[in-house]
């Protein structure tokens, strides 16, 4: 990148770091506390204005912050807040199932692996933070999705590549739209071949304060090992702690008792036998 280019931007990062301290400030203002050109800062705040980062108020000529800065640190509060809930959970799962378990969060149409505890087991199937894969081909994914608002999830199902990354994985949409009703019915999804041959993996959801599905937590085994041990015992051990990372992220369980609840996942019920 040549210098000229990362000059703009530290001065661009700068001038937004001026506003940690003061709700509006003008161009004047801002060429004094950064040492700055008035025509520099003028060209600096009109980019940062059409990229939504500040706003002008149109009486007095300042600048401020916009909501986009705000729901931006929102975002990394929240996922700074899904990593305290979810670690101790984690290594609690790990240990109940003797798998390795994963934290995983949607961006797009893809999952996104922010959190990672791998098994001790010598025989490990390998997944790293960070580590993105499309939605439809694994259970976190698939839990994702079916929690996903239902004209979101039309949209995704009608427009979406279903990559065949294996003969398992599911490329029809008419079967992709019955497999992410049944993890909406029982509270959990599974994948077993469908992104790796001989990889097996189950989720469930966790949710936040407003019952809204924000990431999904899963365990990851060879196929060899996941089906040596009963998929009952496995799904109550992922879907027990799922519910307990939504609690730390301010969820309550419903306790109305209403069928509609039901449908819409958000009562807790043990999981099919299989």
């Amino acid at each position: 990148m040549p210098d000229a280019t990362l000059s703009t931007v530290r001065n661009a990062a700068r001038l937004l770091k001026a506003f940690a301290t003061e709700s509006e400030l003008g161009v004047s203002e801002l060429a004094r506390r950064l040492r700055l050109g008035k025509s520099t800062v003028h060209r600096l705040l009109t980019t940062l204005r059409r990229e939504g980062l500040v706003e002008q108020d149109g009486r007095t000529g300042r600048y401020r912050l916009s909501i986009l800065v705000f729901e931006l640190g929102e975002a990394v509060r929240a996922r700074m807040d899904l990593h305290s809930a979810a670690l101790s959970v984690l290594a609690r799962l790990r240990e109940q199932t003797g798998e390795s378990a994963h934290v995983g969060i949607p961006e797009g149409d893809d999952v996104v692996y922010v959190e990672h505890m791998e098994t001790a087991s010598s025989l490990r199937t390998g997944t790293e933070t960070g580590w993105r894969w499309p939605m439809h081909c694994t259970s976190t994914g698939k839990v994702l999705l079916a929690y996903r608002p239902d004209a979101e999830r039309d949209q995704f199902l009608a427009t979406a590549t279903l990559t065949p990354f294996t003969r398992y994985t599911i490329t029809d949409r008419a079967r992709l739209r019955d497999e992410l009703a049944m993890v909406r019915a029982r509270g959990w999804a599974e994948s077993v071949n469908e992104r790796e041959v001989g990889v097996a993996t189950l989720a469930a959801p966790i949710r936040d304060l407003t019952e809204a599905v924000v990431a999904a937590i899963s365990i990851r085994a060879p196929v060899v090992r996941f089906r040596g041990v009963p998929r009952r015992r496995l799904a109550l051990a992922v879907m027990q702690a799922g519910e307990a990372v939504s609690r730390r992220l301010g969820w309550s369980e419903p306790t109305t008792g209403d069928p509609r609840d039901a449908r819409n996942g958000r009562t807790r019920k043990g999981p099919r036998a299989v």
